[in-house]
């Protein structure tokens, strides 16, 4: 195993990691068709200071540029951790010269957030998704002229806002000649990033690759000075060429003893600062001020250094190699340095080098204001005040993270508690537009300590527990919440309902009997309001059933889709917008589902429109829920996916889950059980699936969906059976959706002997549901139970309950299962031309959704039926698209262009273009031209 040579250095113990990054360059260097089913995409490294990633990094760099590549970096640092989009400006840059050729509004959009945009009106904030889709169109464009490498350095310390770009544009690669790697410190990998599937982990180096590394260097230690280095650097490169060169300046630094008591990454920091005293003055204030400043521009640097520095006053620390400097810019070798040359100075060199830097950069107000900051001791109003002004114009640009951290940076210094208490949780509010619900909670609970003020406190807990809810702590979430609610039931009712409505959410989720008599007992205190919205989900969200004639008269008094008046435009706006989400998720509850789909698709159009992540990928979520009830199961896991992608880029963990079991239960239904099972397991990885209810009974549905499609009926039992407690008697798992299964129980039970515990589950449900009245499509999954269940003339009767409702109609594969159960027990009683009709029916549901399981029985029953069923193809071509590529294909057969069809649903032209690419031979056609009869009209 040869070292490879980097520079003036050496690569050694690296061969595995090397042949990893050159995969990933040679995919993005290759056209698609000779590198089939490997694609570019991302690789994360992570390791500890100094164990070579940088080097790694620099290594993938040239093999990019041997390889034909264009390689565009970008390097995260700790002062800028906090300026907007100034990491995706790096790395952007040398290709801008490309944004006039995107389309208006990405243009605007992206030149808009780096404040280049001279059209950009003053209030007008950047849509965000509009903003990741420019910089993914603005690659991809640049990809056409030659493929590229992106290379993220330090990512830990890059802005939210440019993390979240990137992971944006990260999970949209597929067939763009673009690869991304990026590399962060161990236990710092961005929450964007951290769930990536190709991660390398960057070790030390075995004992004999260290030792090689060592006898590599200028004067290789020997004797007892190389047995000590080798013991005291673990293996880390950078400690190994560090502490080589310490001895070799000092042989006394390799005896017992020498910097023995210092962490690795504090004696590294001390063998970098043993350099700076032997250094000129002036070059040390110059590093010093380069270390403040974490900017790579040199005029600057001299800017504050004033008049008497000049370029000269550089070269003691290049010939120290502490920095590298090239084309009047500056890189320190290793951010360890950066940092000794920082923590070695005193607090006024400090004060004097941010200041002196805030002083030149009067021109950029957000980079002074910062400054200004670091160059205070304790608490400062005034530079408090500049870090919120630099936040409101981070936010009207569209960076609503580097919003927040301005103001929790401005929080901080701010003198007054009850000023930081507002700060900071004006700061949770941006960080939840942002969609980031752990920093929204850090935030706000750190409010909550501050201040007495009533009104601070409220609006802090309902942050609190909006960011708890979303990340499936919902008894923690209530805990904020309910206080809130129960102490504005009198002074402030609409803020009473506002926290019963996040309440209910968590509720709902968690299924926690006394959570819900809590929210209801709170509701019922709450006088009437102009908009009762919160209580009409507070009532349909805690229970269905018994509130069900309370919860359909407001729904259905009211013109929810209207504008609220009274109040500004924008506030109108955000209120409407709240209506649509919470009355829709109420409809769907109450099985209103036509409603449901109609005022959650309407919320949708809008939410697509703005940065509010969370709901978001919320409100995608409930809407496929509903859409896949409505029998639109191709477009259901189509929204289910974007609600999937969303809350994995914005760690909403309660979606992350629901939205792939929603798509793996479509999967099981239609035959792919073990494309299902997969996708389950990876959902409910490391999730404690018992603290949320709903959530665990779906998952056992979508897997006792995959059991019944494989006939395995045993299995299924035992998933249908999950969803009820045992003892003293069965109870629900959850309030409502364990309900809807018990048709599909009984069907399995009747298969396995079971029959007669099926009966008594069915026996306490029908009980608990008579204290209210159910909807017409539980009773019909009631009376499709009792059917299975039943003999003779009781079963006929409960086929004909189950079918007589026309409602019925609005939920197309559980009525068919109905026609189906009936039309067999018609047939063993041979009275197979009743049951025709049946069969027909319910065949053409089966065909129309893709359940190919049911399809086959219902098939077969025809045959048995003395009818032979019309041929159907050999092949089912929309099945074998992905949601994506149904839409794509749908789009595309509209006329719209790649670029048309990529701004509707967030993707390049060229990955439109590949997917269609891919398109053609599945629907068996050869050109755009012919997707229009390749489609029929079908969910």
């Amino acid at each position: 195993m040869s070292p490879s040579r980097r520079g003036e250095e050496w690569i050694v113990g690296r061969d595995r990691e090397l042949a990893l990054l050159a995969d990933l360059v040679n995919a993005a260097a290759a056209e698609p068709a000779d590198l089939p089913g490997v694609l570019p995409g991302v690789l994360v490294v992570t390791g500890g200071p100094g164990a070579g990633k940088s080097v790694l990094l620099d290594a993938a760099g040239r093999a990019a540029r041997r390889a034909g590549l264009r390689v565009l970096r970008c390097r995260g640092c700790e002062g800028e951790s906090g300026l907007p989009f100034a990491g995706l400006h790096q790395l952007l840059r040398p290709v801008l010269d490309l944004a006039g050729e995107l389309p208006v509004r990405q243009r605007a959009a992206l030149l808009g957030v780096f404040g280049l945009d001279p059209e950009q009106a003053q209030d007008t904030v950047p849509d965000p998704l509009l903003t990741s889709l420019g910089a993914l169109t603005l690659l991809s464009d640049a990809a056409g002229r030659e493929p590229l490498l992106l290379v993220i350095d330090d990512a830990h310390w890059l802005d939210v806002g440019t993390l979240d770009v990137l992971a944006f544009v990260a999970r949209r690669l597929e067939g763009e000649r673009v690869a991304m790697v990026l590399a962060a410190r161990d236990n710092s990998v961005p929450p964007q990033f951290a769930r990536e599937r190709r991660q390398l982990t960057v070790e030390p180096l075995t004992p004999a690759a260290a030792g090689r590394l060592l006898d590599l260097q200028p004067e290789p230690p020997v004797g007892r000075a190389r047995s000590r280095i080798l013991d005291q650097a673990a293996g880390v490169p950078l400690a190994l060429v560090e502490l080589a060169r310490a001895v070799s300046r000092d042989p006394a630094a390799g005896q017992d003893g020498a910097t023995d008591a210092l962490p690795l990454t504090d004696r590294l920091e001390a063998i970098f600062a043993a350099d700076l005293p032997e250094l000129p003055s002036a070059t040390r204030r110059l590093l010093l001020l380069a270390a403040a400043a974490e900017t790579a521009e040199l005029p600057v640097i001299l800017s504050a250094a004033g008049a008497a520095a000049t370029p000269v006053d550089w070269r003691p620390a290049e010939r120290a190699g502490l920095v590298r400097i090239d084309d009047g810019h500056l890189r320190f070798r290793h951010p360890l340095i950066r940092s000794a040359v920082y923590q070695s100075a005193t607090y006024a060199e400090r004060h004097a080098a941010h200041t002196a830097l805030a002083d030149v950069l009067a021109g950029d107000p957000d980079r002074r204001a910062w400054h200004r900051a670091a160059a205070v001791l304790g608490v400062d109003e005034q530079a408090a005040q500049g870090l919120e002004d630099s936040a409101g114009r981070a936010q009207r640009r569209g960076g609503y993270a580097a919003a927040a951290a301005a103001l929790e940076r401005a929080a901080r210094l701010s003198p007054d508690p009850d000023v930081r208490s507002r700060r900071l949780v004006r700061a949770a509010t941006l960080a939840m537009y942002a969609g980031h619900p752990r920093w929204v909670s850090e935030l706000a609970t750190h409010a909550l300590t501050l201040t007495d003020d009533p009104a601070v406190l409220a609006e802090a807990s309902l942050r609190a527990g909006w960011a708890l809810a979303v990340t499936s702590r919902f008894e923690d979430a209530l805990g904020f919440l309910l206080p809130v609610a129960e102490a504005a039931v009198e002074a402030d009712p609409a803020l009473a309902l506002d926290a019963l409505s996040t309440a209910t959410t968590a509720s709902y989720h968690s299924g926690d009997p006394s959570l819900r008599e809590e929210i209801q007992r709170i509701a019922g205190r709450v006088p009437p309001q102009d908009d009762e919205a919160g209580r009409l989900w507070a009532l349909a969200g805690t229970d269905p059933v018994r509130h069900r004639a309370q919860a359909l008269a407001l729904l259905r008094g009211t013109d929810w889709t209207g504008h609220p008046t009274g109040s500004s435009r924008e506030v109108a706006r955000d209120r409407r917008l709240s209506r649509l989400v919470v009355v829709g998720a109420a409809a769907w509850v109450l099985d209103e589902t036509a409603e449901a789909v109609r005022l959650l698709g309407a919320a949708l159009d809008h939410l697509r429109r703005s940065p509010t992540a969370g709901v978001n990928a919320t409100v995608a979520w409930v809407l496929a829920t509903t859409l896949y009830e409505s029998g639109s199961w191709t477009q259901a896991r189509a929204i289910g996916d974007e609600a999937y992608r969303t809350a994995a880029e914005a760690g909403l963990e309660v979606v992350a889950v629901g939205a792939p079991v929603l798509g793996a239960t479509i999967l099981a239904l239609r035959g792919d059980t073990e494309a299902a099972r997969t996708a389950v397991q990876r959902a409910v990885h490391g999730i404690d699936l018992p603290n949320s209810r709903s959530l665990h009974v779906r998952t056992h549905y979508a897997l006792g969906a995959a059991a019944l499609a494989e006939g395995d009926h045993a299995a299924a039992y035992a998933r249908f059976r999950a969803v009820y407690t045992q003892d003293p008697e069965p109870g629900p798992l959850h309030f409502q959706a364990s309900d809807y299964y018990l048709a599909d129980l009984a069907a399995a039970a009747v298969r396995t002997g079971r029959a007669d515990e099926a009966r008594r589950i069915l026996g306490t449900a029908r009980r608990r549901l008579a204290a209210g009245t159910v909807s017409a499509r539980l009773d019909a999954v009631l009376h499709r139970a009792g059917a299975l269940l039943s003999d003779g003339d009781e079963a006929e009767a409960h086929f004909t309950a189950a079918l007589a409702d026309p409602d019925g109609e609005q939920w197309p594969f559980e009525r068919a299962l109905v026609r189906l159960d009936h039309a067999e027990w018609l047939r063993r009683r041979r009275r197979s031309v009743e049951a025709r009709p049946q069969l027909v029916a319910a065949l053409d549901v089966f065909e129309r959704v893709g359940a190919r399981p049911w399809t086959e029985r219902a098939r077969a029953e025809l045959r048995a039926a003395g009818v032979t069923p019309a041929s159907t193809a050999p092949r089912d071509a929309l099945a074998e698209l992905t949601p994506q590529q149904l839409q794509i294909a749908r789009l595309a057969a509209a006329g719209h262009t790649n670029r048309e069809i990529g701004e509707r649903i967030f993707l390049s032209p060229r990955t439109v273009g590949f997917h269609l690419y891919r398109i053609f031979p599945k629907l068996g056609i050869t050109g755009r031209a012919q997707l229009r009869d390749a489609l029929p009209d079908r969910p």
